[in-house]
């Protein structure tokens, strides 16, 4: 049934028949590097099941302090340990559901020379070698931000890197590659991958490499649980989708 359960379908139906013949609109959270999955599986749902998905991107951090100050959603995609930390009542934790992960990559303008990145050496050259770097502003609350600032620090580049960076505020940090305002930029691989103008160079060596797990969970207090649900498992199944956007099963 591609990817929608029997029993996820039941519970849609539930759903469809509670707003007496009105398909219901289902609001939708998601970090951006997940964003690129549920904006590919969309079109296909909405069609085959009537429902309205409203689908809005930020940051983990970002998401994490928009529920915190009370906005209503009925799904979120998040890493698990943002999840976790929201306030208690935030999303059922009964809900919760390991998705996809991805890693973190390195991108340059379409037709450049694609450094090598095999070894950790090889990638701080690329970096040092690199006027502008782009990447997401860890003040954002972006994972892939956070976690490369702390890597700067480890391989004994973090004042080198300071000239150099162009911090992005959320979104698509290869944008400004394609743009010629950075030279190349380092970030989730699914979100590398789908910005027009850039190549993936490749992945961050295997001894530098963080992966971020993608969960979804659903708010306890939605009107539209059954149809969220459903949402899930349908996304549960697309391993194909997932695939095709640089990310892999949790």
């Amino acid at each position: 049934m591609n990817g929608i359960t029997r029993r996820s379908s039941l519970l849609l139906l539930a759903a469809l028949s509670s707003h007496a013949g009105a398909a219901p609109t289902l609001s939708i959270l998601t970090a951006g590097a997940f964003r690129q999955v549920v904006l590919a599986l969309a079109p296909s749902f909405e069609k085959r099941t009537g429902i309205t998905l409203k689908i809005d991107g930020d940051t983990a951090g970002a998401l994490a302090r928009r529920v915190q100050a009370g906005e209503a959603f009925d799904l979120l995609f998040a890493p698990p340990a943002a999840l976790a930390a929201l306030p208690p009542g935030a999303v059922d934790p009964a809900s919760v559901r390991p998705l996809a992960r991805v890693g973190i990559g390195l991108a340059v303008k379409a037709g450049a020379a694609h450094p090598p990145l095999e070894t950790a050496a090889q990638f701080k050259a690329a970096l040092l070698a690199a006027g502008k770097v782009a990447y997401v502003d860890p003040a954002a609350g972006g994972t892939s931000g956070i976690y490369l600032e702390q890597l700067f620090e480890r391989l004994g580049i973090a004042e080198a890197m300071r000239p150099r960076a162009v911090k992005v505020k959320g979104g698509l940090a290869a944008e400004r590659v394609a743009a010629g305002e950075a030279d190349i930029a380092v970030q989730q691989i699914s979100e590398l991958m789908t910005t027009p103008g850039v190549e993936l160079a490749g992945p961050l060596p295997a001894e530098l490499q963080s992966y971020t797990v993608y969960a979804g969970a659903i708010a306890a207090r939605s009107g539209q649980a059954a149809a969220a649900q459903a949402f899930l498992d349908a996304l549960a199944g697309a391993a194909e989708l997932i695939a095709s956007k640089g990310m892999s099963l949790p």
